[in-house]
């Protein structure tokens, strides 16, 4: 935490001196290829048996996820060759568009894929919640550094957050994603914390946000409110959550079957392809729940080897933004990191049920065209970032 708040004492109007480095971070870029290529592997051994018991090619969601990811990387090559001080003047465009994008859904445009509408038919599909992540990454990076002294004072950080509010609710009203919504609001919010030289306002009302989540689990599990997984669709995945048992036919039990897949890999795990979860126990094994087929395959060291590496990937993010020359810059890969690290805590604690289902990808790894393309487009802003660095 401290590491995350010295990142605000980076030089704001002056630019650090010495010598630029000039390349973009290599091991961030190692990192990165690595976890594509592995993502790649996993999605085809997860999808292969879905595939063709679908009626497609036993490769069909593999060249899917290959397509997105040649964009993604060719996308990340572009923006990391960008001197990145020139995306300031897409910051207002990149929040107009996304509101744009997301309101679309309600639109004929919009898609329905597997009950939930959340994608765009743009002759490909496009979820516009991560356009959206990546929109407000790159805005309020922006809007923070030109309104540094209105973000320091109470009316300003309300009106700030009241600009974060409205993409996220957006995104949770008409698609009903919200995990998504969650993501952004709190990207905005840790960004406006390292920037801010008091940190007393944001961890109290962080401290009551966890405190009021606390409370309405402590209801659902003792039935203060009668019959909770019928007045609400979210209470009762609480209720899932809490007693996935009593919820195997339905709620409960892609959770049910993901703990199984993990439990069932040990230490060793049984081998890459064979898994015996992912032939239709676990649903859509391939999104938000392989990591569970990575337990089940290559065991407990498979997966603590994924954690590392995303462990690794979020400390390069963190050294760049703490040694960025400008502010603009270290906001621009907090925010990058801040997303990273909560789409990653978000998805494994909801495969080992630490939290209720959310329906969040594991970055690079799970499948999605939408998501590996904008999170290879960030990367690439902290590669551009990391370019600028100074030797000293």
């Amino acid at each position: 935490m401290e590491a995350v708040r010295n990142i605000r004492k980076t030089k704001i109007h002056k630019r650090s001196k010495g010598k630029v480095i000039g390349t973009a971070d290599r091991s961030l870029i190692f990192i990165v290829l690595f976890l594509v290529v592995f993502g790649l592997i996993m999605i085809y051994s997860a999808s292969a048996y879905s595939a063709v018991r679908a009626g497609e090619k036993a490769n069909y969601y593999l060249m899917k996820q290959l397509q997105a990811t040649v964009i993604g990387l060719a996308v990340m090559v572009f923006i990391s060759r960008l001197d990145y001080h020139s995306f300031r003047k897409f910051a207002w465009p990149a929040y107009i568009v996304s509101l744009v994008l997301i309101a679309l859904v309600l639109t004929p445009l919009g898609m329905t894929i597997n009950g939930a509408r959340r994608w765009l038919n743009l002759g490909m599909s496009l979820q516009p919640a991560e356009v959206a992540k990546a929109g407000m990454i790159l805005f309020f990076s922006a809007y923070v550094c030109g309104n540094l002294r209105r973000v320091q004072h109470i009316k300003g950080i309300m009106y700030t957050l009241a600009l974060a509010a409205l993409p996220s609710l957006m995104v949770y009203g008409i698609t009903e994603n919200l995990s998504s919504a969650i993501i952004i609001f709190a990207i905005v919010y840790i960004m406006l914390f390292v920037a801010s030289p008091n940190s007393a306002p944001y961890i109290i009302f962080a401290g009551c946000m966890i405190g009021f989540a606390a409370l309405i689990v402590f209801i659902i599990a003792h039935n203060l409110i009668p019959d909770a997984a019928g007045v609400s669709y979210r209470l009762g995945r609480i209720k899932a959550w809490l007693n996935p048992e009593e919820f195997a036919s339905g709620r409960g039990f892609q959770t049910l079957q993901a703990l199984y897949s993990i439990g069932s890999g040990g230490v060793l795990g049984k081998g890459l392809g064979q898994s015996t979860q992912k032939l239709g126990f676990v649903p859509e094994a391939q999104n938000d729940m392989i990591f569970s087929i990575i337990c089940e395959e290559l065991g407990m060291f498979g997966a603590l080897a994924v954690i590392l590496l995303f462990v690794m990937l979020i400390y390069h993010l963190l050294m760049i933004a703490t040694n960025a020359p400008d502010l603009f810059g270290s906001l621009l890969v907090t925010g990058v990191m801040t997303h990273f690290a909560l789409q990653v805590v978000l998805n494994i604690a909801v495969v080992t049920n630490t939290l209720p289902n959310t329906g969040i990808t594991l970055p690079f790894i799970s499948y999605g065209g939408s998501s590996s393309v904008f999170l290879l487009a960030e990367v690439g802003m902290a590669l551009s970032v990391s370019r600028k660095i100074r030797m000293h």
